[in-house]
C-alpha cells in the first residue's frame, strides 16, 4: 500500500499548492501534511513542531526574463532512480544570480528549479532547496509561468528535498550552474 499512500501524498501536495492561500497557509498545510501523512518525509517517531523558515519577504517574489538556452544535464540521485536527464528550458535572469530551469526529460516530463545559494550550509540545506519540482505537484506558486518568455519566481516557497529530513531519501541536487553567490533569505531552513 505505500504506492496508494505515495499517491495520496502527491494528491495533497498538489491541492495544496493549488489551494487559494497565503505564503502562511501554505506553510500551516505543510506543517500538517508533514505532522500526519505517512509518507512524510519526516522520520516516524519523530519529535516534529513544525519546519522552520525565512521570514516571508516581498522582495522574494520577482518576475525573470527566460532567455532561450539548450543543453541537457544528468543529475545521478544515487538511489533507485539512478541518473536522471533534464533538458534546459531556459536562463532565468534573477536578482540573485542566473539560474537555468529544467524540464525533467522522462515520462510526464516537469519543470525542475533547484537552487544553492550562500545560504545552503549555514542556514539552509547544504545540497540546496527546490523552487518547484512539478513531478512532485509543487507547481503554481514558486515558478509561474507567464506570458512573452517571462516567469514569476516566488522565493519565499523554497523548500529542502525530502534528503534533506532523513537519509533514507536520495534526491537530485542542484547543479553547479545553479549555484548563485547571493544569500536568498527566504523559503525554508535546515530542519535539523
Amino acid at each position: 500500500m505505500d504506492a496508494l499512500d505515495l499517491a495520496t501524498f502527491r494528491t495533497a501536495v498538489a491541492r495544496m499548492y493549488l489551494a487559494d492561500t497565503d505564503v502562511t497557509g501554505w506553510r500551516a498545510a505543510r506543517d500538517e501534511l508533514f505532522r500526519d501523512h505517512p509518507q512524510s518525509p519526516i522520520p516516524r517517531g519523530s519529535q516534529f513542531d513544525g519546519l522552520p523558515y525565512f521570514p516571508p519577504d516581498e522582495e522574494a517574489v520577482v518576475e525573470a526574463v527566460v532567455r532561450p538556452a539548450d543543453g541537457e544535464i544528468e543529475i545521478d540521485t544515487g538511489g533507485p532512480d539512478g541518473v536522471c536527464r533534464y533538458t534546459r528550458v531556459g536562463i532565468l535572469d534573477t536578482p540573485y544570480g542566473e539560474l537555468s530551469l529544467w524540464w525533467l526529460a522522462a515520462y510526464g516530463g516537469g519543470l525542475f528549479l533547484p537552487v544553492r545559494d550562500a545560504t545552503c550550509g549555514p542556514s539552509s540545506y547544504g545540497g540546496g532547496r527546490y523552487l518547484t519540482d512539478t513531478v512532485k505537484g509543487t507547481h503554481g506558486r514558486g515558478v509561474v509561468p507567464l506570458s512573452a518568455g517571462r516567469v514569476r519566481l516566488d522565493f519565499n516557497y523554497l523548500y529542502n528535498p525530502s534528503c534533506a529530513y532523513d537519509d533514507q531519501w536520495l534526491c537530485p541536487l542542484a547543479p553547479p550552474e545553479n549555484t548563485v553567490r547571493a544569500e536568498i533569505r527566504a523559503g525554508e531552513l535546515k530542519y535539523h
